[in-house]
């Protein structure tokens, strides 16, 4: 039995001494190790909840960018139909004014070449008839030369009046 009680004594001494370091932790160090286990627990917390806060801005801020480059194409896209649209109505206002200017140009020479070709038909008259007076002169000259003649030609002619 010996055996025994020596053991029985360090059991007992054994379980007081871990009592008193139960004791003097629980007193001391427990609370400290509470206190920093759940302010840690809370900055995890916090840094998680900040952590999705900031994956929720992040998916704003993206939403924002791609609705703003959506618009920044939009607007592009009118302002380059724009710009057709401008360059198309030039060109067409363009081709107008040139065809307009072309048909002034046209007329403008059929008529100098109008103008020009009854001058030529006046001028072309004008000498025809002094060709004509001229040859009549010079016929009646040589016929009427002869008083008999002068007279069958006076008649000739009285009989085409009649």
């Amino acid at each position: 039995m010996d055996l025994v009680t020596p053991g029985f004594g360090l059991i007992f001494w054994t379980t007081i001494a871990f009592g008193i370091l139960v004791l003097l932790l629980k007193a001391f160090a427990w609370k400290p190790i509470l206190n920093t286990i759940k302010e840690r627990e809370d900055s995890i917390d916090n840094a998680l909840k900040s952590a999705e806060k900031a994956r929720e801005e992040m998916k704003s801020l993206q939403a924002d960018n791609e609705k703003i480059l959506a618009e920044a194409r939009a607007e592009r896209d009118a302002m380059m139909k724009e710009g057709r649209d401008l360059r198309d109505k030039t060109i067409e206002a363009a081709k107008e004014t040139a065809k307009i200017e072309a048909e002034k140009i046209i007329t403008s020479a059929r008529e100098q070449i109008e103008l020009q070709k009854k001058a030529a038909m006046t001028e072309l008259k004008n000498q025809v008839a002094a060709l004509s007076i001229d040859m009549a002169e010079k016929i009646l000259r040589r016929e009427l030369s002869d008083a008999k003649q002068q007279e069958a030609l006076i008649n000739e002619l009285l009989e085409d009046i009649k």
